[in-house]
């Protein structure tokens, strides 16, 4: 259930980040993530009530300020990455903060089998592949720069958000939402502006924001039922997602190189779901 769980995380972040890059084109992207962010307040906010959730304990209040922080920062620096520079810079860097939980769940005390190790790494290099990494320089340093604080940024709040879930996963999130919102509302009404948004932009950013919140909910779910370690990995593998969703939809060529990446990413799941069956 933990690895079914992780890889759904994995393809709503995948879509969400996909839609949210092609908006970051024609919008500023504080803008992108400030709307989609208050859509998926209002998601886990009904979901929260449907629940109700809230009523244990309330060690989840600071996972989720820190995770809000952390997470909204490093979604504005991935978008605002990919709407300056090389996708295929950009993306690879961001994904290698998946290497950030493995670490931390590791030192933990996690010892996930030697077949599930094997198949974390090559799932990791999958996702790099699949991004379609370029090695020739032409992002610039700026993109690469707020490539690697974004991808540091989604490790630490996949740790958070894992820690606050074992008090009330809902919660966590609703407070994550909650914090960010209001970093947000803050920003816009001391610069007084919302970034040029209009009504129209608001049906597909909200589609932005029940991703983000609905791939974030099923991370945490999974967190609770697995291996840390295991989980952000198969969590991660979203480059996937995004690469095949430009193939599809916007009829970009796939280089061999990602072909070797969706390969290595899929073989990666399946050596991880054997390590688990073992």
């Amino acid at each position: 259930m933990a690895v079914a769980l992780a890889l759904v995380s994995s393809l709503m972040w995948g879509s969400a980040d996909f839609l949210g890059g092609l908006r970051s084109r024609t919008l500023p992207a504080f803008a992108v993530v400030a709307a989609s962010q208050a859509c998926g307040l209002v998601a886990i906010g009904v979901v929260a009530l449907a629940t109700g959730a809230g009523s244990g304990s309330a060690a989840w209040v600071p996972w989720a300020v820190a995770s809000g922080v952390v997470g909204t920062t490093a979604l504005v620096c991935f978008y605002a990455a990919l709407g300056s520079g090389t996708m295929g810079v950009v993306s690879p860097i961001a994904a290698l903060g998946a290497v950030v939980p493995v670490v931390i769940g590791i030192v933990a005390g996690e010892r996930p089998t030697s077949i599930t190790l094997a198949g974390l790494v090559l799932g990791l290099i999958g996702a790099v592949a699949a991004s379609g990494p370029e090695l020739r320089g032409r992002a610039g340093a700026r993109p690469v720069a707020l490539a690697a604080v974004a991808g540091v940024g989604f490790g630490l709040a996949l740790v958070c958000i894992e820690r606050g879930s074992r008090a009330d996963a809902v919660m966590t999130l609703t407070g994550m939402r909650a914090t960010s919102v209001t970093a947000f509302v803050v920003t816009a009404l001391v610069v007084r502006s919302v970034g040029g948004l209009t009504p129209r932009d608001v049906p597909s950013l909200a589609l932005v924001g029940l991703g983000d919140v609905g791939a974030n909910l099923t991370f945490a779910l999974a967190s609770q039922r697995g291996f840390l370690s295991i989980t952000s990995v198969l969590g991660s593998l979203y480059p996937v997602v995004t690469v095949l969703l430009a193939r599809l939809v916007l009829h970009e060529r796939l280089t061999r190189v990602q072909l070797l990446g969706v390969s290595a990413a899929l073989a990666g799941v399946a050596l991880v779901a054997l390590g688990r069956a073992a």
